[in-house]
């Protein structure tokens, strides 16, 4: 297809030819994609833990033997000592689930099932994010302040690499030239979250806005709007819980354009680093966008 390249006056610069938006919606791949590249944490116990004293093998259930337990009423567990007064013993039951102190009984293992990713299925679910970015009609079911607006738009949003060069307030203004009554869900708002929720790790809420998509080589920070080089993205960036409204430097679309082309087979281990590599690659990106 052909798309528009606007250069720094929001006006047509050129136009390129590209297939990275000509992918069939579709969304259960998405879906099956986004689910998978979910940072999933690791929890388990302290290593050893409840099991760091010395119990098991210091009672013996024999009778008419030192240190044991019968004739005494206790039950058959594993006993730290507390004190000894010739034959008499303080004892508390240790070790096992069933007393206090004692470790868990099944506790979290510490690792985690990563779900395995199909070359192919990857690279088809990226150009279908691609082109589910490119749709106004997809894009307004997201944003619910937009649903009876009247959007008159050309998607996708391709800037030339100059619009880097902008600062901030520059940038600003040019966006809202380029997006008209886009605008106004493009900018990430910060507030702070009502309720519970606030007490409970999560005091701030925030919206989703616009996502920048710039090369890999290149580099921008611009606070309120979040920006990821083409090397790094993830189909859940573009579309995790429906189309994102995104827009791409030129530069960004030639490096996509160099990733979806590349074969995905016999490739080696260190050629394993791009976002179709499946399953090892999912984690290692998602927890890379997490920090």
């Amino acid at each position: 297809m052909k798309a528009q390249i606007l250069n720094i006056t929001g006006k047509k610069a050129k136009e390129i030819e590209t297939n990275l938006f000509e992918e069939p919606i579709r969304e259960d791949i998405i879906c099956k994609i986004a689910e998978a590249e979910k940072l999933k944490q690791p929890h388990s116990s302290k290593y050893r833990a409840g099991m760091n004293r010395s119990a098991s093998g210091n009672v013996t259930h024999r009778r008419h033997s030192w240190k044991s337990d019968r004739g005494r009423g206790l039950s058959r567990v594993p006993r730290k000592i507390f004190w000894r007064r010739g034959t008499q013993f303080s004892w508390q039951g240790a070790i096992i689930p069933s007393v206090k102190g004692g470790r868990r009984a099944h506790p979290p293992k510490g690792h985690v099932n990563l779900k395995k990713i199909n070359k192919k299925e990857m690279k088809k679910a990226l150009l279908s994010a691609l082109t589910y970015t490119s749709s106004i009609n997809e894009i307004k079911k997201k944003y619910a302040s937009l649903k009876n607006e009247k959007v008159e738009i050309n998607l996708p949003i391709i800037l030339e690499d100059k619009s880097l060069g902008l600062n901030t307030k520059d940038f600003f203004k040019f966006l809202e030239k380029i997006l008209g009554n886009l605008y106004n869900v493009a900018i990430q708002k910060k507030a702070i979250r009502a309720g519970k929720g606030t007490r409970r790790g999560r005091k701030y809420k925030k919206n989703a806005g616009i996502l920048f998509i710039i090369g890999k080589n290149n580099k921008k920070k611009i606070k309120g709007i979040e920006i990821i080089n083409s090397d790094n993205l993830l189909v859940s960036d573009l579309a995790s819980n429906g189309a994102r409204l995104t827009i791409f430097t030129e530069e960004a679309v030639n490096d996509l354009e160099r990733l979806i082309n590349k074969p995905v087979s016999n490739k080696t281990s260190r050629e394993k680093k791009s976002s179709l590599s499946g399953k090892s690659d999912i984690s290692k990106k998602s927890k890379e966008k997490k920090k």
